[in-house]
């Protein structure tokens, strides 16, 4: 698959790349696995780019790899043997006070159980060396909960070393919508929700079924269960550094918000444990993974809070992968194949509203939201307030169009406005998006 997207992130790494002709820049590339930092990275147009991938061995092994790249690429070769990374930083840093050049270390994060002194060495010289220096360093890691301690994390070394954090994000609707069409012109709706559905719009992952022919909804669900399909185990290989020996109550917790337990009650009894306050409060605040969403412009001490996974991929995988991993460790494939097709429709519902709630988000003038009651008679899918023009546009999701109800949603929307003065005061629209608004 051709690159896609990214426009103002290639932007930027140019304009960061010319910035460090004058001193050196050291750039952080964050975000989940798989989203495309080391391409992006290799994108940055330097005429030179040294490539060091930070592997789980020893340090010694490590600096012979990054000593061949640098013999490789620059005019100053280094003879002799060097066992310390600390050191080869500080010869790439006088190295490029006369050539300047790019540096991309990646899965920087292991570097903490190669040798975690590296990272107060790397400060040191970068403190000592950058303004003389000319080097263009570029950092990215995968592991996101160590990336964010290594930069974000007053007591770390690195605190406040990096001059710009980018933060890479999932494919937008609309890029989606033209990869799709560049694989299959005749694209039907259910294609598009389906690609969406599986991915979240993760290039990796979009790659994967595309370039592998899988264009349609058909296909790509039949791709998901294939033996030794990459799908099976991803959300495991991705989560479980994350978590480390935690891994099995993180998981339980994950599978039953994916299946649809949205309240702190619901989870508890859907697992037959209490106390899962502590896990929630990580989930959302440490490993950024789950969400606490409330109806929309109800105060922030609102007791009607719903809990859903951020990662759209994730969603579709503890759904079914990790949910029936019996069948996956028994290599009952066609069994799983047989229940994603039968549940597949729940699941895209709900991606459904994800999809309309990100195309509106990615015009970055409204305020999106749901609603619902306490007791959850009442619920909205969809609502779009523009608080400049005060106007609001209360939608109802069907796949169907047909299927909608003008008058139900009216009945709802009339118990909404009557809890929710902040769109009473606007004028209000009432409608339905189907697959054929994607």
């Amino acid at each position: 698959m051709k690159f896609y997207n990214r426009e103002k992130e290639q932007d930027d790494l140019r304009k960061i790349l010319l910035q460090s002709k004058k001193e050196s820049k050291m750039t952080v590339l964050m975000g989940r696995r798989r989203i495309g930092k080391t391409e992006l990275a290799l994108k940055c147009e330097d005429s030179t780019v040294l490539y060091f991938f930070v592997g789980k061995k020893a340090e010694g092994l490590l600096c012979q790899d990054f000593i061949e790249e640098i013999n490789r690429k620059l005019d100053s070769p280094i003879v002799g043997k060097i066992n310390s990374f600390s050191e080869i930083f500080r010869i790439v840093m006088k190295l490029s006070a006369k050539q300047p050049f790019t540096l991309i270390i990646d899965e920087f994060q292991n570097f903490a159980k190669v040798n975690p002194n590296i990272f107060g060495d790397m400060q040191r010289d970068w403190d000592l060396y950058r303004r003389d220096s000319h080097l263009n360093l570029i950092i990215s890691g995968s592991v996101f909960t160590l990336m964010k301690k290594i930069f974000e994390d007053y007591n770390e070394p690195l605190f406040g070393r990096a001059n710009a954090k980018m933060m890479l994000q999932p494919f937008s609707t609309s890029t989606l919508k033209s990869i799709l069409a560049d694989f299959n012109p005749n694209y039907a709706p259910e294609d598009l929700l389906a690609l969406f559905s599986i991915t979240g719009g993760v290039p990796w992952y979009v790659s994967l079924l595309l370039d592998n022919g899988n264009i349609t909804k058909d296909l790509m669900l039949a791709a998901l269960t294939k033996e030794n399909s990459p799908f099976i185990s991803e959300g495991k290989n991705i989560l479980i550094e994350e978590f480390g020996t935690d891994y099995a109550i993180y998981f339980s917790i994950l599978v039953s918000i994916a299946g649809g337990m949205k309240t702190r009650a619901e989870i508890e009894s859907d697992l037959g444990i209490d106390n899962i306050g502590s896990y929630l409060i990580r989930l959302e605040n440490y490993y950024r993974l789950i969400n606490k969403s409330l109806p929309i412009f109800a105060k922030a001490n609102s007791k009607k809070v719903h809990y859903q996974l951020n990662d759209s991929f994730l969603v579709f995988w503890f759904r079914f992968f990790y949910k029936y991993q019996s069948l996956v460790e028994n290599n009952a494939l066609k069994s799983l194949a047989a229940i994603v097709e039968r549940d597949y429709n729940t699941v895209s519902g709900f991606m459904m509203e994800r999809y309309f709630a990100n195309k509106f988000a990615e015009e970055g003038k409204y305020i999106i939201g749901k609603w619902w009651d306490r007791k959850g008679a009442n619920e909205i899918d969809l609502i779009v307030a523009d608080p400049l023009a005060k106007e609001v546009w209360i939608y109802e999701l069907k796949k169907n169009e047909e299927k909608y109800n003008a008058k139900i949603l009216k009945e709802k929307t009339k118990v909404m406005l009557s809890q929710t003065p902040e769109l009473a005061k606007m004028k209000i629209h009432l409608g339905a998006l189907s697959l054929s608004d994607m």
